[in-house]
């Protein structure tokens, strides 16, 4: 809509995660150690966890473009599972068939899977997006699929990523043997302020566009206001250059941002400023 107007190459404020766009906060280049520390230890369980839209899910995007062709990744997102259904919905995201009429057999099916990938020199990992939903149950089965295993290698390695309540759960007394396998953790905190407005300029640069497409003060406005969530520093700005392309306007200046935020705040179904606005300096 206003790319041209702008000259960019493409909007720089998406909504969905993209690895191209990723920003190296020292929270997430931390994450991402983390991360990969446990995918290539071969480690049983790594969870990432932390608020919506801190950038989970972009992590996890460039991960997969830099493993190694050899793994074979399976993606769990769908994470309200009926008991006894786990095995199914894990064999779907592995393409495999999930037409089992007993858990016993999807087991065997699973295992035949794993052993087959193992002998043909491929390593499994699945990942499980939004973890927070499982239940103790359903994480207990999870270990018991993680015993899987061939002499000292396992055959596959699991990856929990969700909200900050997944943290809670994995803490609660039943789960001890579960908390016991994780090898590699993180919780990805939001971006501090100095970052988040960096954030913003590095977006643009990504995209083709001037930095000074934002003045510094309207930058630091709407860090400050998103509270170091780049979801929300992404509908800011994303919503800041429309008004701007609305009005004809070559640059986000800090009144500008301000109008966004003022109407954010009344007419917006879900955002409220976190920080008082200051005058630019």
């Amino acid at each position: 809509m206003y790319e041209h107007f702008f000259h960019l190459r493409e909007k720089p404020f998406q909504m969905q995660p993209d690895p191209d766009f990723i920003y190296w906060s020292k929270a997430h280049s931390l994450a991402y150690t983390m991360l990969e520390y446990g995918v290539l230890n071969n480690s049983g369980f790594t969870v990432i966890t932390g608020e919506i839209g801190c950038g989970k899910t972009t992590l996890l995007r460039f991960l997969l473009t830099q493993l190694d062709p050899a793994v074979t990744v399976g993606l769990l997102s769908n994470t309200q599972i009926r008991e006894g259904e786990l095995l199914r919905w894990i064999m779907m995201a592995f393409g495999q068939k999930y037409d089992q009429q007993s858990e016993i057999a999807a087991f065997h099916d699973f295992q035949e899977f794993l052993i087959n990938e193992y002998a043909n020199h491929r390593r499994v990992l699945l990942i499980v997006d939004e973890a927070q939903n499982l239940s103790p149950r359903t994480l207990e089965e999870l270990r018991m699929l993680s015993n899987i295993n061939s002499e000292k290698e396992q055959l596959v390695q699991i990856v929990l990523v969700g909200q900050p309540q997944l943290r809670d759960l994995l803490q609660r007394p039943e789960l001890i043997q579960f908390a016991q396998r994780i090898t590699s953790d993180f919780h990805l905190a939001p971006l501090l302020p100095i970052e988040a407005t960096e954030y913003i300029f590095r977006r643009l640069e990504q995209a083709g566009g001037r930095r000074s497409l934002f003045s510094h003060p309207a930058a630091k406005l709407a860090a400050e206001a998103s509270g170091g969530n780049p979801r929300i520093i992404n509908m800011l700005c994303d919503t800041a250059l429309v008004y701007a392309f609305s009005g004809q306007r070559p640059y986000v200046s800090y009144g500008l941002m301000t109008q966004v935020l003022e109407d954010k705040a009344k007419h917006g179904l879900f955002f409220r400023p976190q920080h008082p606005q200051t005058a630019p300096t």
